[in-house]
């Protein structure tokens, strides 16, 4: 599967981040949709595993909510309140830690 970066990464090593300074560059935008949920008519939603994180921040820079957020241990997690199931973090995952699941409500 291709990604950003062409193929998967073999051997990835983590990463750890001392402060927000640190933090890989994101695209910003003007407006904002933490006042509209966006997350309630998805079918699939990204489950992440911490073991296979490497703390690359990737899915996080790529998406198009504020779905993703870096945890205090700073692993991400995923907000469903915003989350659409685009499957774009899963994607781009280099390290295949996250995985698309059939959402049951």
């Amino acid at each position: 599967m291709n990604t950003l970066f062409g193929e998967r990464k073999e051997g990835a090593t983590k990463i750890v981040l001392k402060s927000v300074d640190e933090y890989p560059e994101a695209p910003v935008t003007l407006g904002t949709t933490l006042v509209n949920f966006t997350g309630d008519w998805r079918t699939f939603i990204p489950v992440i595993d911490d073991d296979k994180c490497v703390k690359c921040y990737i899915c996080w820079k790529f998406c198009p909510e504020p779905a993703i957020f870096i945890r205090e241990d700073g692993y991400v997690g995923v907000d469903y309140d915003y989350c659409k199931g685009c499957g774009i973090c899963a994607n781009e995952c280099p390290t295949d830690a996250i995985t698309m699941e059939k959402e049951e409500k």
